[in-house]
């Protein structure tokens, strides 16, 4: 569906949306597209399991998840995010649905790497039809966690989920939505990346490893048909595009 953006919004951005965010939002669902957001949750994550103990360890970005930082996971992207995203989005004045992996099989998926990364996982099967169903008449606000066959559940890098999501729809545009206007050298905004200055940037250790799943999500889907890819704090601004 070319018609379709896909918004991923990390936890940190989904606190401090200005209103730009809404008035861009407007303006696509007054064009006629639709627009699943899948947000991340990371900072509120961590906090919840230092407050219960549990350790926080990241390996390249992706978050060790044990059984009890799943729960953790799960209670907070379905129970404090996702509605206070839903809600800002209701006030603003458009309609919104929340969505996780239990609705119709959703997101289905497997394990990445268990020794590694414990309860984490990729996605491998998407509702497409049901979710393009739910998307003609709201603005979709989607949690990145997927269940596998036999009904696990597994929390996955919502930058990895938004890629792979926006391939399986066609999506005309991918947007990592961050707190920082894009990939940054010196401090300067580098408006437009190829992958192999992106290698170069990380081989100098100017690309942090936190930002290298956005980097590796937008190269992945600008790979398999997703026609624009961008890293911003802002929908008004494309921040980086990647090329």
């Amino acid at each position: 569906m070319k018609q379709t953006i896909v918004i991923k919004i990390g936890g940190n951005a989904s606190t401090q949306l200005p209103q730009t965010f809404f008035a861009q939002l407007e303006k696509w669902w007054l064009q006629g597209k639709r627009i699943l957001i899948v947000h991340g949750g990371g900072p509120q994550i961590s906090q919840w399991s230092q407050k219960l103990n549990l350790n926080v360890q990241k390996i390249d970005g992706i978050r060790v998840t044990d059984p009890a930082t799943l729960d953790v996971t799960k209670a907070v992207l379905l129970g404090l995010v996702q509605p206070k995203l839903c809600q800002s989005i209701a006030d603003a004045g458009l309609p919104v649905v929340g969505l996780n992996a239990a609705d119709n099989k959703l997101l289905q998926g497997e394990y990445l790497d268990h020794d590694k990364y414990g309860e984490v996982g990729k996605i491998t099967q998407i509702n497409k039809e049901w979710l393009h169903q739910q998307l003609r008449d709201e603005i979709g606000i989607l949690a990145p966690l997927a269940q596998t066959k036999d009904g696990q559940w597994l929390n996955v890098n919502a930058d990895l989920a938004a890629a792979k999501i926006a391939i399986e729809l066609e999506a005309e545009s991918l947007v990592l939505l961050t707190d920082v206007p894009g990939v940054l050298n010196s401090g300067k905004l580098v408006p437009l990346l190829s992958e192999s200055v992106a290698d170069q940037l990380y081989q100098k250790n100017i690309i942090k490893s936190g930002m290298m799943p956005k980097i590796k999500a937008s190269f992945t889907a600008l790979k398999n048909g997703v026609s624009q890819t961008f890293i911003t704090n802002d929908l008004g601004r494309p921040g980086t595009q990647f090329q």
